[in-house]
């Protein structure tokens, strides 16, 4: 393994027992030269700081992929809930005659609840009583998961003819029948308005994902319908909000910020179907969708206000990608004039997130339910547009850079590609690979000149694993994380890729993921688990240490909490145990600190629905910790150390 050392790193005076080892250990890492076997000697210097630790370090990186919000973070229980019809019919929505019902389902493309959905669901019921009646319903994302003694809220846009009268909302178990929670909601009438129910469950039942919506009437007559959603409990009790099992894995993350909207589902596959953000506010109803670049079609009800609110109930920084003017099919917006109208919506967009209620845009997003202005320090422009052959980039970044600054100064421009038209604040930069490529790539920026601009490492993960990652993943991962750590001068802000996975059959486009889950549940695979502690652990600064010793797969990051504690991050990628030896100089130790273990018995192994929790850090408090502490690490493991300072 070659690996070279963070420059500067700097040595103290240790004891003379330590010298030679102080001396040693960078002289091995300046040559990357492969460090041999035996124990791992690590040397720290405590309140020697050689550099900061970027405080925005570890963040999130989100795109709709694999059903990240719809089917997944976005709580919405109901598939196709605006009722848009293919060659098959109405996607999810089947018709529904018990007894002697007789009914039919057609799509209907001349009425909608809105100009933005100019279409609907028509039901035709020729017969049906109370006893028999007819309907349709609604499967869900691969189920309804539905628990006991819960309560769901749910709204529709309908209106009927003829007599067809109230609607019956019920959530109904697939395999027995039985109904959970039923309400009438009468009141329909012949003009399209939106109808709130609310569904109750009862006792008697177990959780379970095998569940489905419907709606039926007991009279001939003909319903339209569509914009249909419902919910369940919501993260903080948002309406509309999202799912909180899912939120709080992501809370446990400690993220301090979100890159949003993508990725490819900013770009779209045509320019057309960008992500036109002016299509994603405003209430649903008035929100018409698009394609997502992944292959399925995306409501935008997990719009632009919803990332931002996503952002403040977890308390992170908005890192706002704007379109940039090239989509995946190669197309791209010429600089100059023809671009000039995506550079004003880039600047509205900017005064949809921060601007006051005064402003045009900030007004907009104050009648849509949040007056006050959001923070907002960074803003990306494009993603990826080192694949656009045109050559069109430099120009186009340009365009954009002098467009912002001119009207927010402040705030930081991150370019996805090397440009020379004009110095980025900050490039973005992406890497998937497998496990033994960040082992031999987790230096990577350790040579890398501080006179460029700072660095995004906007997406990365290793490969391994599905549909999420598995310990052999994990340990590449937490190799990577070392080299962010001791570049963390240079490098701002990192984040995996992708966030999210729906796991039923179907759903995914991209392995791995890192947090998987399905209508009723969800886990952290074990790359999960390690970004937690690493995030969990992160001090102000890094503090001069020295490293000699150890296997070709044991890796170090040290940071410190002036006056508080220092975090030490080690991995042992190897199948054999490590064993590891710190000494701390110059530090008032209070003898206590913390261990915490990540450990698997085989790179393969993994968590799943199933077993959630078979790889999940373990923790043990120490106490007399003196100047050396021995430890041996076990076969694939990562650890880390915290050790309370006075």
């Amino acid at each position: 393994m070659n690996r070279s050392i963070l420059a500067p790193r700097l040595v103290a005076a240790f004891a003379a027992s330590l010298l030679a080892l102080a001396l040693l250990a960078p002289a091995l890492r300046a040559q990357a030269a492969p460090r041999g076997g035996g124990p791992a000697v690590l040397a720290i210097q405590v309140n020697h700081s050689v550099a900061p630790v970027s405080p925005t370090l570890y963040g999130l990186m989100t795109e709709e992929i694999n059903h990240a919000y719809e089917g997944g973070l976005y709580a919405q229980m109901v598939r196709n809930g605006t009722c848009r019809a293919d060659w098959t019919g109405i996607p999810r929505w089947y018709l529904v005659q018990d007894g002697g019902a007789q009914a039919t389902m057609r799509p209907d493309r001349g009425t909608g609840p809105s100009a933005a959905i100019p279409y609907s669901l028509r039901l035709t019921v020729r017969r049906a009583t109370a006893a028999a009646p007819a309907g349709v319903l609604n499967t869900g994302y691969w189920g309804m998961g539905l628990r006991p003694r819960t309560v769901y809220r749910g709204a529709f846009y309908a209106k009927e003819s003829a007599g067809a009268g109230a609607v019956t909302a019920s959530l109904v178990a697939n395999q027995t029948g039985r109904v959970l929670a039923s309400e009438v909601i009468g009141g329909i009438g012949a003009a399209w308005r939106r109808h709130a129910f609310t569904l109750r469950t009862g006792g008697g039942f177990r959780p379970s994902a095998g569940n489905h919506l419907v709606f039926t009437v007991a009279h001939p007559g003909t319903l339209w319908l569509n914009v249909v959603t419902l919910f369940p409990p919501t993260y903080d009790g948002t309406p509309n909000g999202d799912r909180p099992d899912i939120m709080r894995l992501l809370a446990a993350m400690h993220p301090q910020f979100l890159r949003f909207p993508g990725g490819n589902y900013l770009e779209g596959r045509s320019i057309a179907q960008r992500f036109n953000w002016k299509k994603t506010i405003g209430p649903l109803v008035d929100r018409p969708g698009h394609w997502s670049p992944w292959g399925y079609w995306s409501t935008d009800q997990f719009g632009l206000l919803q990332f931002l609110d996503w952002c403040q109930d977890l308390h992170m920084q908005p890192v706002l990608a704007v379109y940039a003017g090239y989509s995946l099919n190669g197309k791209h917006v010429p600089p100059g004039p023809k671009l000039a109208p995506y550079v004003t919506s880039a600047l509205e967009e900017i005064q949809y997130v921060t601007g006051g209620v005064h402003t045009r845009w900030g007004a907009v997003r104050a009648r849509d339910g949040h007056p006050q202005p959001f923070p907002l320090h960074y803003v990306e422009v494009g993603n990826e547009d080192f694949f656009d052959r045109s050559g069109s980039y430099n120009a186009r970044f340009a365009q954009f850079y002098h467009a912002i600054k001119a009207h927010y100064p402040q705030l930081q421009i991150i370019a996805t590609a090397p440009v020379t038209s004009v110095r980025p604040d900050v490039l973005d930069q992406h890497y998937y690979q497998r496990a033994v490529q960040f082992f031999h790539d987790a230096g990577h920026y350790d040579k890398t000149s501080r006179k460029g601009p700072k660095i995004f490492v906007g997406e990365w993960a290793t490969r391994q694993g599905s549909p999420t990652p598995n310990f052999g993943a994990a340990l590449g991962d937490a190799a990577w994380m070392t080299g962010l750590e001791h570049n963390s001068d240079l490098i701002v802000m990192a984040s995996y890729a992708p966030l999210f996975t729906n796991v039923n059959p179907g759903a995914m486009q991209w392995a791995p993921d890192l947090i998987g889950y399905n209508a009723l549940r969800s886990y952290g695979s074990p790359s999960y688990y390690a970004q937690v502690m690493f995030a969990s652990h992160l001090g102000a600064e890094r503090p001069a240490a020295t490293l000699a010793g150890g296997g070709p797969r044991f890796f170090d990051s040290v940071t410190e909490t002036p006056g508080r504690r220092v975090d030490l991050k080690l991995v042992n990628a190897a199948s054999t145990p490590q064993p590891v030896s710190v000494h701390f100089s110059a530090a008032r130790l209070t003898g206590r600190g913390e261990l915490i273990t990540l450990h698997a018995a085989n790179p393969q192994a993994t968590n799943s629905l199933r077993h959630p929790r078979a790889i999940v850090p373990h923790r043990r408090r120490l106490s007399g910790i003196g100047p050396v502490w021995r430890e041996t690490m076990p076969p694939y493991s990562i650890q880390v150390l915290q050790v309370d300072l006075h």
